[in-house]
């Protein structure tokens, strides 16, 4: 049977939303919902949807995860090689979604990313498990392969090489996304969404503003 997908709605009643309410900084009101997301126990609270463009103007988008929040930037890790590093090195510019259906929430960031020193890079290498260390080695993220042994026998013969402390490899690393619009949507009912848009100004502060849904 077809879906009949024109019949699935919900209706948004949460929570409201306006400029007011939010704080002066935009990084600061993010911060502050993520901190509900997580307190409300969302699925992957920190599971972003970003979005690249690559030399051509074609985008592509996938989900990553969120590593940190510092100095008024976002940060994600990845192999600097994949589809999404080629892009960014070619466009450096990224909009990123975050979705908490619990809390009927949605925060689009628009920005430029930049590479994190080597250093934070390093450091947030070293604190992930070791399966996943070895897993940056072997993994040519985003090219083809014959088959999954091809990732296990990569896997076997770096987990020989490296089988205590294994290096960040030098293809993998951090993003930090330096937002310059961000949106914050909260559900409400008959789809009249609240809607609050930040747009940093050239003082380096943020301007609040109502959007229509």
């Amino acid at each position: 049977m077809p879906l009949n997908l024109a019949d699935i709605r919900l209706e948004y009643s949460k929570k409201e939303l306006s400029p007011d309410d939010c704080l002066p900084d935009a990084v600061a009101q993010f911060e502050l919902w993520l901190h509900e997301a997580i307190a409300a126990e969302v699925i992957e609270p920190t599971a972003m949807h970003i979005a690249t463009v690559d030399e051509h103007g074609r985008p592509s988008a996938r989900i990553v995860l969120l590593k940190g929040v510092e100095s008024g930037q976002l940060v994600f890790y990845t192999n600097y090689h994949s589809r999404k590093g080629r892009q960014l090195a070619a466009n450096p510019y990224i909009a990123v979604t975050f979705f908490w259906p619990e809390l009927e929430r949605q925060v689009r960031i628009e920005g430029k990313v930049q590479p994190v020193a080597p250093e934070v890079s390093d450091e947030y290498f070293a604190s992930r498990p070791y399966t996943s260390r070895i897993g940056a080695w072997a993994s040519e993220q985003s090219s083809e392969i014959d088959g999954k042994s091809v990732l296990v026998t990569r896997a076997a013969t770096f987990g020989l090489k490296h089988p205590l402390n294994v290096p960040r490899p030098p293809h993998w690393g951090g993003y930090a996304i330096v937002p310059d619009r961000v949106e914050f949507w909260q559900g409400r009912p008959s789809r009249l969404h609240d809607r609050v848009l930040y747009t940093l100004q050239e003082d380096a502060g943020w301007r609040r503003s109502r959007l229509a849904p």
